[in-house]
C-alpha cells in the first residue's frame, strides 16, 4: 500500500483532526526511527500512519484496538505482515505483544507524540519549532504533564538501544519536520 492510499484511508476513517495529526506525527517519528535503526523507512512510516485507524470505532472496546485495523487493512489489500504485526501489537490490551524492532519502535513512538505536542501547546506561540530538548526532558519527568503520554512505554526505547535523551531528540526533530502538517 502506498502512502497516498494510506492517507486516503486515514481521512475516510478518522473523523478527529487531532487524531489524524497524532497519526501523521507518529509516521514522521517512525520514519526517523527507521533511519536510526536500519529499518525500511516506507514500511515503518506506514505503520506509524495507520496504527490508530480504528480508534473511533474501538473507543468502547479498547481490547479490539489495533486488531480491527489489521482486519480492515487486510481487506484493503495491505499484505505486509510486518506492518500489520506492528499495528496489532502496539496495544497490549488486545493480547498482542511487540516482538520485532518495528513493533517496539511503534510502541515507544506512539505516546511520544502526545508528550511533544503538549510541550508545544503549553507555549504561548504553540509552535513546535520553539520546543527545546531541555524542556521536553523536564516535562517527561512530570507525571501530571500530558498524563496520557505513558512514560513507561516511551522509556522502552532503551530496549531498542536508543537512550531516552536521543529518543526524545529523534521524536522532537521528526515532528518539527512536519510541524506545518500538524498545525504546530
Amino acid at each position: 500500500m502506498d502512502r497516498d492510499t494510506a492517507l486516503r484511508l486515514v481521512e475516510e476513517r478518522v473523523p478527529n483532526q487531532n487524531l489524524v495529526n497524532h497519526m501523521l506525527a507518529t509516521e514522521a517519528i517512525m520514519g526517523a526511527l527507521a533511519d536510526r535503526l536500519g529499518g525500511n523507512r516506507e514500511r515503518w512510516a506506514l505503520a506509524g500512519l495507520l496504527h490508530d485507524l480504528d480508534v473511533a470505532e474501538t473507543a468502547e472496546l479498547f481490547e479490539e484496538h489495533g486488531l480491527r485495523s489489521v482486519r480492515w487493512l487486510r481487506e484493503e489489500g495491505l499484505d505486509d505482515e510486518q506492518v500489520l504485526q506492528a499495528i496489532g501489537s502496539h496495544n497490549p490490551a488486545n493480547g498482542s505483544q511487540p516482538t520485532s524492532t518495528l513493533d517496539r519502535a511503534l510502541f515507544a513512538a506512539d505516546p511520544l507524540t502526545g508528550l511533544v505536542t503538549a510541550a508545544a501547546l503549553i507555549r504561548p506561540e504553540k509552535k513546535l519549532e520553539l520546543v527545546q530538548l531541555k524542556s521536553l526532558k523536564k516535562r517527561f519527568k512530570e507525571p501530571s504533564f500530558a498524563k496520557g503520554a505513558r512514560r513507561e512505554d516511551i522509556a522502552t526505547c532503551e530496549e531498542l538501544g536508543i537512550p531516552l535523551e536521543e529518543f526524545l531528540t529523534i521524536g522532537l526533530d521528526a515532528m518539527k519536520s512536519v510541524a506545518a502538517d500538524l498545525g504546530l
